[in-house]
Formats: C-alpha cells, sequence, structure tokens
C-alpha cells in the first residue's frame, strides 16, 4: 500500500494524534513554555511567539507531500501538549522518519511518549507496510536518543557534520531504525511498557 496523506487521527488511552491545524496554536504556545523548550540549543524547538510561523510550514510540507504533521493532545483534557510528525516521507521506497517532535516538560517521561510512538509505529507498519522506519536526533540530545533506543530502535550510524545549526554548530546526527522484520518483537515490548504501572 502506498503512503497516504490523508487526515489521519490516531486515538489511544492517554493521547490523540490529530491533524495539526492553527487551532492549535494556543495551547502548544502555552505547552512549550512548559520548559522554556526552544532553549535546548541541540534542537529545534518552535518559541511561543514563533508557533503560529511553525504550524504554517509544517502544513507547507504537508501540501509538498513530505510531512504528514500531528498535534500531541491528552485524551482526558482536549489540550495539545505537543507535536510529531511523518516526515521525509518516501513514497517509492515505503519508508517515513518519525520526527520533530516536542512535548511540554510535564508530560515527558510519562506513558505518552510511549503510546504516541506506538500507534505511530503501528500506522506505519501495520497500514502503509513501511520496510522501515527511521528516527534521527542530535549526537548530544541524550534524552531523545535514550528514548529512541527505549523504543527498541538501532543506532544505523552517525553523520558526522551533518549539518549547520542556525546558532552556527555544526550537528552530528544519530540514525536509528526500526525495520518491518523487528516490528513484531517492538509493538509487544512497547505494548508491554504500556501496560506496567505508572
Amino acid at each position: 500500500m502506498a503512503l497516504d496523506f490523508s487526515p489521519l487521527t490516531l486515538q489511544g488511552e492517554h493521547v490523540r494524534l490529530e491533524p495539526l491545524s492553527a487551532s492549535h496554536a494556543a495551547d502548544l504556545a502555552l505547552a512549550v513554555q512548559d520548559g522554556e523548550l526552544w532553549r535546548l540549543w541541540y534542537t529545534a524547538v518552535p518559541t511561543p511567539q514563533g508557533m503560529a510561523a511553525e504550524i504554517d510550514r509544517r502544513l507547507g510540507l504537508l501540501e509538498r507531500r513530505s510531512m504528514m504533521p500531528f498535534a500531541v493532545v491528552l485524551a482526558q483534557s482536549g489540550k495539545a501538549v505537543g507535536m510529531t510528525t511523518y516526515m521525509n516521507m518516501d513514497e517509492v521506497n515505503c519508508r517515513v522518519e518519525i520526527g520533530s517532535t516536542w512535548y511540554a516538560r510535564s508530560v515527558q517521561r510519562t506513558s505518552l511518549n510511549t503510546e504516541a510512538k506506538r500507534m505511530l509505529l503501528a500506522h506505519a507498519f501495520e497500514n502503509w507496510h513501511c520496510i522501515a522506519v527511521e528516527f534521527r536526533t542530535h549526537w548530544h540530545n541524550r534524552q531523545s536518543r535514550k528514548a529512541i533506543e527505549r523504543l527498541g530502535a538501532k543506532l544505523d550510524g552517525v553523520l558526522r557534520n551533518h549539518q549547520i545549526q542556525p546558532q552556527g554548530q555544526l550537528r552530528d546526527t544519530c540514525v536509528y531504525s526500526i525495520i518491518a522484520s523487528e516490528w513484531p518483537a517492538v509493538r509487544a515490548n512497547l505494548d508491554h511498557q504500556l501496560a506496567l504501572p505508572r
């Protein structure tokens, strides 16, 4: 099955991933202030003032069929607390990257990320029949690297001097992936993690 760019909502017990829209801007501007996430030098998170422009940028990439952006919404409150995407969507080779993700500090290290990634991975492997799902992060973003490794992704390698950051630093990018044959074991592990008491 080819990658499908139709609007997609993924509903879990704790979190809902819904198509990103301008209506999420106010919630997301508040969420990003929880931890002042834009101050982290090794990642690109929008400022509260830049949230509307970031939403517009992501929606522009959706129009060009290279990204499918989501608002990460708490199922109980209906409040948006972050963003995530399918990106670098390769229709020919049926591969996607899950990335450009950030969450309010108060929901980090909760079941939210595990459940969100579990839903995104399941859709990619089970509905789109992807051959691989990729994750990329900065070498210095140890929190993100640990979270990706907890999902069951394997390190493919490090792209050294891969990008020039807005502040001028050079970024070494860690590339991880989960391939289709690994998905059943990864799914079982994520289901086990989600069943543990919190």
